[in-house]
């Protein structure tokens, strides 16, 4: 491949401007001649031999460099005449051109087309650069195990290039063989460790459900680029998972810090100010998000739970369902809207929209306990008391779902099962506290200690109950709070 460097286009500049003189002085002789005439009287006895002009030997490669400058430059129309025309003079034999010509078609979405010519730049010219790209074809093509083959012929030409092995790793992750993926970016890393490595094989880890290990791998990229703001962002993205939210504030601290406008690191940061009730504090973040991308669904869900965290009910709606135009088929979006409503008491919407949520996600518990919930106020304890039973089936670690439903099953007279209840809440509390995932709630608290008081139940060893505090009244209101549940992948606050 040619690469253009600062002297050649000196010397290309140069040319240029020869060229040009030269074309003014044939200008100016042919003008003369024409005002005075030249006559030449040869002598018959004196032989002269004049040189005469070498042929111009066509060049295969002669307008590679003026592809190269307009490519590079992004000017595509004008690189695409140029091809054509190199193209017409070589009889379609210029590698270069056709190279271009490929990697243009394939940013045109024209995959099928750039497959076909870079296979014409590889039987030109057998180069592990050819047979890489055409891989690259065959993979965006869905073509994985073909690319795999290709690739594994580009090794032999060029056995030390990491980026055919990390291409190989993705293929075999498309293929599920996550063992010979993970072999090919430990190869590639030990041939030239890069960002995208790193990236691609902590993702491997996570889907993996290795999370020590991920963080292990990200820990290691920022040694290398410790300010690449995706590595920090993505390492403190893990951090909140495993729920050390001071590292990874730490984190998210240093992203910003060497680009105060990346979205996921805002995201996540204002998310963790939100669980500690920094409302005002996540907004302002949130503004100079939405400045940068005004169109994220993510950005709108996380504003309007902030405003729900302020009770600002109005503002909360009207942001999520922005959120829910940008995203209509996002759950998480549905999900909080329905709290929302449950929240304002309107549960004939809060009715549609978490309906909505579980027609997308029909194995969430959370859902199905929300919408008992809104059953309930409904006046529908048949429906509630069936989305209850789901509820239960579908999530076996949630004590808020137990509950919610021993309240329920207390309102309607039914002490036995509403007994039984109340020590499933007790045990699956003692293994979110045994496991140390549990952020005690003292609504919820309260709540239990007021519900185990009617139910004559003495012994309650996992929670306390100060009798001067007021128990909240269950029946209308789910004892929930705000749902503060953060994805990995682009810290979103949900």
């Amino acid at each position: 491949m040619i690469d253009m460097a600062e002297n050649e286009a000196a010397s290309v500049k140069q040319s240029q401007t020869d060229k040009k003189l030269e074309e003014e002085s044939k200008e100016t002789t042919s003008e003369i001649e024409k005002v005075v005439p030249v006559t030449v009287h040869p002598d018959p006895g004196l032989k002269r031999s004049r040189p005469r002009k070498a042929p111009e030997i066509p060049s295969l490669e002669r307008r590679n460099w003026l592809i190269h400058l307009h490519y590079i430059r992004k000017e595509v129309d004008v690189c695409k005449v140029l091809i054509k025309e190199q193209l017409d003079e070589t009889q379609g034999m210029c590698e270069y051109a056709l190279y271009v010509q490929a990697l243009i078609l394939r940013q045109e979405g024209k995959i099928q087309e750039s497959l076909e010519l870079f296979q014409t730049c590889s039987i030109l010219n057998a180069s592990g650069e050819n047979l890489k790209q055409v891989g690259r074809s065959l993979y965006l093509l869905g073509r994985h195990s073909a690319a795999i083959d290709v690739y594994e012929e580009a090794v032999k030409l060029t056995p030390n290039d990491w980026e055919i092995f990390h291409n190989l790793g993705v293929c075999y992750v498309r293929l599920k063989e996550f063992d010979k993926a993970k072999e090919n970016f430990q190869r590639a890393l030990s041939y030239h460790p890069q960002d995208q490595i790193f990236a691609s094989l902590g993702e491997l880890m996570l889907y993996q459900g290795d999370i020590k290990g991920a963080i292990s791998v990200y820990k290691k990229a920022i040694e290398l680029s410790p300010e690449n703001p995706t590595l920090n962002t993505k390492l403190g993205l893990l951090y909140m998972q495993c729920g050390m939210h001071q590292k990874a504030f730490e984190k998210l601290g240093t992203a910003l810090a060497f680009d105060s406008y990346c979205v996921p690191a805002i995201l996540a940061a204002g998310s963790i100010m939100q669980t500690h009730g920094d409302y005002d504090v996540a907004l302002s973040k949130y503004r100079v998000a939405a400045s940068v991308t005004p169109k994220s669904p993510s950005l709108w869900n996380n504003i309007g739970m902030c405003f729900f965290g302020k009770k600002k009910y109005v503002a909360a709606i009207s942001c999520l369902k922005r959120a829910n135009y940008l995203a209509p088929f996002d759950w998480r979006i549905l999900q909080n809207l329905g709290l929302v409503h449950l929240t304002m008491q309107q549960y004939a919407s809060a009715f549609h929209f978490l309906s909505a949520a579980i027609n997308v996600n029909p194995r969430s518990g959370t859902l199905f306990m929300l919408l008992a919930l809104a059953l309930k106020n409904l006046k529908d304890p048949d429906n509630a008391r069936q989305a209850f039973d789901q509820a239960i089936q579908l999530d076996k670690s949630d004590p808020l779902i137990s509950l919610n439903y021993g309240i329920f099953l207390y309102n309607l007279g039914n002490e036995s099962e509403a007994t039984e209840q109340i020590k499933q809440f007790e045990q699956r509390w003692l293994k979110l506290q045994k496991a140390g995932n549990l952020e005690a709630d003292p609504t919820v608290i309260q709540s239990a200690s007021k519900l185990a008081e009617l139910l004559q139940i003495t012994d309650r060893p996992v929670w306390r109950y100060d009798a001067t505090q007021p128990a909240l009244d269950q029946t209308n209101a789910p004892p929930l709070s705000e749902e503060n549940s953060v994805d990995a992948d682009n810290g979103e606050e949900k």
